[in-house]
């Protein structure tokens, strides 16, 4: 199958952890490379946002990538990429009138929206992923929210007018189904884990506490990493590693870095909390490994890859009870569940689980089987294989009825 991934403003290049370079780069990047290793061809679309940028690059056996010229050549927040979506959409529709792929897959609203339009007078099935939702991104980040005006209504269009959608939770499925999607036209296809690169045994970062907790992600207030800061002050002999943001030399200008430290001195716990800035995809294995657990309490999250990253690891994992996370990690199986933002019920369910090493280590275990049989990224391959293949399906009768009604004219 010849396969068309959109992915606007995350590119399967990236280096995880910049701003707007985090769970949905990654996405596109292991899930073209399992396409690819299960026979099809993956071509992948982003926009070109520096000048070095060769037009294509071939990203590993099977996978392109094609740097799409739509604004300037140079970084934009995602979130004003917007008015630079009709050129994306004429480059893919002049690609696409040339090398027709079997599908097209698009990633987060916009490139979705560039999708469309790209693929309308080809009459390609267009497979959507959202990542996000702007309804509920409004509804968890109020006045904050930097998203388009346009958002909420375009996602609304968007759903309802491409082929089919994959949501990565169950959870998504009642909001999509709530935008107007109807539900016979959404699959649950989650993100994955590499279980070979993430697993139990291997090198462990050294520790400097008789208890770690290790949390990870973009330096940005939804993550909820002050909550656990909060928390840590009701857990004495326990340090705090946060992975993410810029690298740890520009960690002093991050602005929110230094509202995380000040944070921590506000709470008498500074000399027990590390920000180590942005690590290697190399480096991430043993820093899960040191923890005696990986801690995710994000306000919100519309699925989340670190939490799978330690169940692959064997790492137990407490978790806010938000979107994504109430289906990877399984309360009292393969971790803990918590509300978000209750700084006081995380200290409580983590001081539980560090002095009960039985209960981490079955917990781990539990962790490492869930996620190598249900989320490996080979087997979200074939799930999402199934959906293209219904897209194609689902469209062929559409172009026939008309191709019909064009012949009657």
């Amino acid at each position: 199958m010849r396969i068309a991934m959109v992915s606007e403003h995350a590119s399967p290049l990236a280096a995880l952890g910049e701003v707007d370079a985090g769970g949905q780069n990654l996405h596109v990047a292991e899930l073209s490379a399992a396409l690819a290793r299960a026979g099809h061809s993956v071509t992948v679309y982003t926009r070109r946002d520096a000048r070095s940028l060769p037009e294509r690059v071939v990203a590993g056996p099977g996978v392109t990538v094609v740097h799409v010229p739509a604004g300037p050549a140079r970084h934009l927040p995602k979130d004003d990429l917007l008015p630079h979506m009709g050129a994306f959409a004429e480059v893919l529709a002049a690609e696409w009138a040339g090398d027709r792929p079997d599908v097209v897959h698009a990633h987060f609203w916009m490139s979705g929206l560039a999708a469309l339009l790209g693929a309308r007078d080809h009459r390609l099935p267009v497979v959507q992923t959202f990542h996000a939702l702007g309804a509920v991104k409004r509804r968890h980040q109020g006045a904050q929210d930097t998203s388009p005006a346009e958002r909420v209504a375009l996602e609304r269009q968007i759903g309802q007018r491409v082929t089919r959608v994959a949501a990565t939770c169950s959870d998504e499925v009642f909001e999509l189904a709530r935008m107007g999607v109807r539900r016979s036209n959404i699959s649950v296809v989650p993100c994955g884990v590499d279980p070979e690169m993430f697993s139990p045994g291997g090198e462990r970062a050294p520790s400097g506490a008789p208890f770690r907790l290790v949390s990870v992600g973009r330096l940005v207030p939804r993550k909820g990493f002050d909550t656990i800061i909060s928390a840590l002050r009701r857990l004495p002999d326990t340090e705090l590693v946060i992975a993410g943001g810029p690298e740890r030399q520009a960690l002093a200008g991050d602005p929110e870095a230094r509202r995380l430290r000040e944070h921590a001195a506000a709470e008498d716990v500074a000399d027990r909390v590390h920000l180590l800035g942005q690590l290697s995809r190399a480096e991430m294995p043993a820093l899960l490994r040191s923890a005696d657990a990986v801690v995710c309490a994000p306000w919100y999250e519309p699925f989340g890859i670190v939490p799978l990253e330690a169940m692959a690891c064997g790492v137990p994992v407490v978790a806010a009870a938000v979107g994504g996370l109430t289906d990877t990690v399984v309360d009292g199986i393969t971790g803990l569940h918590v509300p978000p933002r209750r700084p006081d019920e995380l200290a409580r369910a983590l001081r539980a689980l560090l002095r009960d090493p039985g209960r981490r280590a079955a917990y781990g275990a539990a962790g490492r089987d869930r996620a190598c049989s249900r989320y490996s990224w080979d087997r979200i391959a074939q799930d999402t294989r199934r959906v293209y293949e219904r897209a194609v399906a689902e469209a062929r009768p559409r172009e026939t009825a008309d191709q019909v009604a064009g012949g009657s004219r």
